[in-house]
């Protein structure tokens, strides 16, 4: 049988996903219409707190808080600052990086485990059937080839040739038009790491890339034109100081652009064995950078299970919990970046009094404030649970100390389960669970049983723990 998985789209989600495939043996192919080379433009600029949990657990985020710059309050609208340090997670806050420097750990992570990487190389056609998938492409000097896959994931960002091959619709509408991109040098240095603000029509952030530029993302209501429309530095300047007051000596654009945010959202995240990840599956405004964020673990969700059904630990129902679990977060991330963008721009007394109303709120309503910043950090999302199971089940697992001082998401690494018992526990078909499941001791006197998937979230969970259950635990969730 097929094993192969081809991975079509090589940004943080495809990396992040060919590179816990490769790791867990699975063969996969990434196909990328760009040439291989490093690019210093960026998209995204922050890391948030779930994101970072998931790269602990591919022993990369160390690598990426070394050289990233850590923000423990992030200014929303108005007089809405969000204080990150109560978040219960060993990042108790955002790293500002660029993207790019995130691809370079999650690529060299990948081409290390094996992954195989085709650049200029474009996916032309798409077929499958029952007992696999067909890809037709396009290679560098137009060579034309078949592949075959067991399974495909289209990573292949909002504008997906693989969402189009399968027939799925993109339905939303745009956000925000005419946005201006610039990334600039700047004579003087903002005070703050993100400096964001609104004022009337204006919008401005200023984000540092680390090598002396900066990042900056203007709007202006009052000024709708097309994408096309040609842009110089002078309008960005403009933009800049209506909404920061100054525009920071600006000068020396090495790139400048003109977009317009979208907000979509394919209907399934799966048909058939072809699966959207990333982008490719959901599209949203910039606003509380969400949108690397989701996509990493839109992979983290799905690598793990297409590993369990390849490999024949798991029956393939499993794929299906992809979509019940990833789409309700993906439509969340919508609702809240959207309405960050509308309340940060809001205009009509209503619009204000609601954003007025809100502020406070969050000030000074304690789980209210949590629940914000669970959403926007993404430690706050649950999964669905099977009717009568452990209120755990469908948790993010927090990253506890354990017996012998390790921790959980170094447990986690290699795409493992992990098992916490507050006593020993030794179960049989070690050979079969060898380098896909830790066992592991509370480090206090807990009672409870965990058991923890390899995406960091809880498959299965008991007060009251006997060898039987673990035993029957283990059998359903790792095979």
């Amino acid at each position: 049988m097929n094993r192969t998985v081809i991975v079509v789209g090589s940004g943080p989600t495809g990396l992040l996903l060919a590179g816990d495939l490769a790791t867990a043996g699975v063969p996969v192919t990434v196909l990328e219409k760009r040439p291989r080379k490093t690019s210093n433009l960026s998209r995204a600029f922050v890391l948030h707190a779930r994101a970072l949990e998931q790269l602990d657990a591919r022993a990369l985020a160390d690598d990426l808080e070394a050289i990233g710059q850590p923000l423990d309050r992030l200014r929303l609208f108005g007089r809405l600052t969000v204080d990150l340090t109560p978040l219960p997670s060993r990042f108790n806050h955002l790293l500002v990086l660029p993207q790019y420097e995130v691809e370079k750990v999650l690529l060299r992570r990948a081409v290390e485990a094996g992954a195989d990487f085709r650049y200029e190389t474009e996916m032309t056609g798409l077929a499958q059937d029952a007992d696999g998938v067909t890809v037709e492409v396009r290679g560098p000097g137009g060579v034309a080839e078949s592949l075959n896959a067991a399974y495909v994931v289209g990573a292949d960002g909002m504008r997906s040739a693989v969402r189009d091959a399968i027939g799925l619709p993109f339905p939303g509408r745009s956000a925000i038009r005419s946005v201006v991109l610039a990334d600039v040098r700047l004579d003087e240095k903002p005070e703050t790491l993100l400096t964001v603000a609104t004022v009337g029509d204006a919008f401005a952030f200023i984000a540092p890339f680390g090598d002396g530029y900066y990042r900056v993302i203007g709007w202006n209501r009052a000024h709708d034109v097309p994408d096309d429309e040609p842009l110089d530095l002078d309008e960005v300047k403009e933009i800049t100081r209506l909404a920061l007051g100054r525009d920071f000596g600006m000068r020396d654009a090495r790139w400048m652009s003109r977009f317009h945010s979208d907000e979509r959202q394919a209907p399934a995240y799966r048909v058939g064995r072809v699966f959207l990840a990333g982008d490719a599956a959901h599209v949203h405004t910039p606003a509380g950078g969400q949108g690397m964020n989701t996509g990493l673990q839109d992979a983290a969700n799905l690598g793990w299970k297409l590993a369990a059904v390849i490999d024949g630990h798991a029956p393939g129902a499993l794929l299906d919990t992809y979509q019940a679990e990833r789409h309700p977060v993906g439509r969340a991330v919508l609702r809240s970046s959207g309405g960050i963008v509308r309340l940060a721009m809001a205009k009509r007394p209503w619009t204000l009094a609601l954003r007025a109303a809100l502020t406070t709120v969050l000030a000074h309503v304690p789980p209210a404030r949590r629940k914000a910043l669970g959403q926007l950090t993404g430690i706050g999302y649950t999964y669905p649970s099977p009717r009568g199971a452990h209120r755990l089940v469908g948790t993010r697992a927090p990253d506890v100390t354990f017996a012998d001082g390790t921790r959980l998401y170094e447990a986690l690494r290699g795409g493992r389960f992990v098992l916490v018992t507050p006593e020993p526990y030794e179960y049989e078909g070690e050979g079969a669970r060898e380098g896909r499941l830790a066992v592991e001791r509370w480090a206090s006197d807990r009672r409870t049983a965990l058991l923890v998937r390899p995406d960091g979230y809880v498959a299965w969970a008991a007060d009251t723990v006997d060898a039987k259950g673990i035993d029957v635990a283990l059998a359903a969730h790792v095979g």
